[in-house]
């Protein structure tokens, strides 16, 4: 392949950036290298008070993405951001300036299959739920995929069980795991949830299969949801979703604030969410156009006596 350097980049791109919309006078672009399967490219053209000054079309801007996979493939040191940086010549007849910038940002490395964060958060979750009982596997779903994680973000979409001495506990195992692929510094989808057994259900093994299995599925639901972590946190109590016959005499499953959390997850404590199946005769009735139905879901769960 045949050399590529910054200043052939330039030389290429400025007669582009040059043809700038009326108004600009300067402009900055920050592109990515391709990552994981992915690149980005962010900025644009600047006026003289330095607000955005639109751009239509935008498509010959696009060549940005193959410029820096150019610098890229020709580059001597490592790089994965590339800042471009143009200011408007003085005289219509002059060529404007341009600077090309690399530079190797780690913040921004995405996380790869083999990342230790993966084990360090599962140990984290069990050690947590060691302290509470005996703690075993429940049910489990899924292959990893080639980044070695599932629809839940880890090995596993695994549901843990936590033996106490008066009932059982079910807790999702693998909300909180980072996510992989990219580099941002979130839990996953910011929590873990547990379900309490009590009586038959917490001592008959094909019961506990089966709310176990359950919780899967509600576990699948809030990773597909958009923040649902965060509605509960608003609103303390939702109305999530209803209930196939096989869990009668509960129809509806109720998802609630503990005020707990898992601590010690590597950006931030987990919050715990607490999931309760309720009966259709325990839903107050009543007409409400609230988001999820939560007045609804309170008044349900104050029944119980539960707190939200």
């Amino acid at each position: 392949m045949t050399s590529y350097s910054v200043a052939d980049a330039e030389q290429e791109l400025l007669p582009i950036l040059d043809k700038a919309p009326k108004g600009a006078v300067s402009g900055e672009w920050t592109a990515s290298t391709m990552q994981a399967g992915h690149s980005s490219r962010t900025g644009g053209y600047l006026d003289a008070n330095g607000d955005h000054v639109r751009q239509d079309p935008t498509e010959p801007l696009n060549v940005i993405e193959d410029i820096v996979a150019r610098l890229e493939a020709s580059a001597t040191s490592k790089f994965n951001a590339v800042t471009i940086r143009w200011k408007k010549a003085r005289f219509p007849w002059k060529r404007g300036d341009i600077s090309i910038e690399t530079r190797f940002d780690a913040s921004t490395v995405p996380r790869r299959a083999d990342d230790p964060i993966y084990d360090t958060v599962a140990a984290t979750r069990r050690r947590f739920w060691q302290s509470l009982g005996a703690v075993g596997d429940a049910a489990q779903r899924g292959e990893p995929n080639s980044y070695g994680q599932t629809k839940w973000f880890g090995p596993h979409r695994r549901v843990l069980l936590v033996r106490r001495a008066d009932d059982v506990i079910l807790a999702t195992d693998g909300l909180s795991t980072p996510w992989a692929s990219i580099a941002d510094p979130e839990n996953g989808v910011e929590c873990e949830l547990m379900l309490e057994l009590t009586g038959t259900d917490a001592t008959d093994e094909e019961r506990i299969s089966l709310w176990a299995n359950l919780l899967i599925s509600i576990g699948d639901l809030v990773a597909d949801g958009y923040r649902v972590a965060r509605d509960v946190e608003k609103h303390r109590a939702i109305l999530f979703c209803g209930l196939t016959d096989d869990y009668l005499p509960a129809t509806r499953m109720i998802l609630s604030a503990t005020g707990e959390t898992i601590p010690d997850m590597p950006f931030g404590a987990a919050p715990l969410i607490r999931a309760t199946p309720v009966a259709e005769e325990e839903i107050p009735a009543q007409e409400t156009d609230e988001d999820w139905d939560a007045s609804t879901a309170r008044a349900a769960l104050q029944k119980r006596g539960i707190a939200t």
